[in-house]
């Protein structure tokens, strides 16, 4: 299992690509994520079977306090900002800054997203999001959750990324993970949801 995040500002299309990735859909009215949504995808990239958990953040600047504990483990974060807003691709260096300081490991593998490419209103050119990326060291797409453009492609272009980074999905990881639940379960048979192994 691979834990994704998906982060940015409110309204750029976060919660429409984990739709669209996970069950083929689009809703033009979404509400907007509260705290964090959460869904599960099993895909087959480069021959390896694997079950993507992928954590919807919410924009919304009242629930920032609520996510520095979904950065924990997590091996891809896609930062996604809306291209026919200017503000949401201003927004991206506070996002940068805080998986910098919740991110546990330090090889996390990073995408941005600039999504709603069918919109005729840009604001943001390709080229921007392309420099932006390249001085950070980020992969870079371009999506539109509406039409699907690209969308599959982020994914899968993140996965492939994260298993080429073998300390991010190495055995050794894991294993630290089964002693700490065996541990903690001997501590207190009742408690349950210590430790989640996602």
């Amino acid at each position: 299992t691979l834990k994704l995040l998906l982060v940015g500002d409110s309204a750029v299309g976060k919660s429409s690509l984990l739709l669209r990735f996970t069950d083929g859909a689009f809703e033009p009215c979404l509400k907007p994520t509260i705290g964090v949504d959460f869904k599960v995808k099993k895909m087959v990239v480069d021959g390896h079977a694997l079950q993507l958990a992928i954590w919807d953040t919410a924009g919304q600047e009242r629930f920032r306090t609520l996510t520095p504990s979904y950065y924990r483990g997590a091996q891809g974060v896609v930062l996604v900002y809306d291209v026919t807003r200017k503000d949401t691709f201003a927004g991206l260096e506070s996002w940068l800054n805080e998986l910098e300081m919740y991110t546990t490991k330090s090889n996390t593998v990073k995408m941005l997203v600039g999504n709603k490419t069918d919109k005729p209103d840009r604001e943001v050119e390709r080229r921007e999001g392309l420099q932006f990326a390249r001085k950070r060291s980020l992969l870079f797409i371009e999506t539109s959750a509406k039409t699907q453009d690209g969308v599959q492609h982020a994914f899968e272009e993140l996965v492939i990324k994260i298993l080429q980074t073998p300390g991010l999905w190495d055995k050794s990881t894991e294993k630290q993970g089964v002693q700490l639940m065996e541990s903690s379960a001997q501590q207190d048979k009742s408690l349950c949801g210590a430790y989640c192994p996602l």
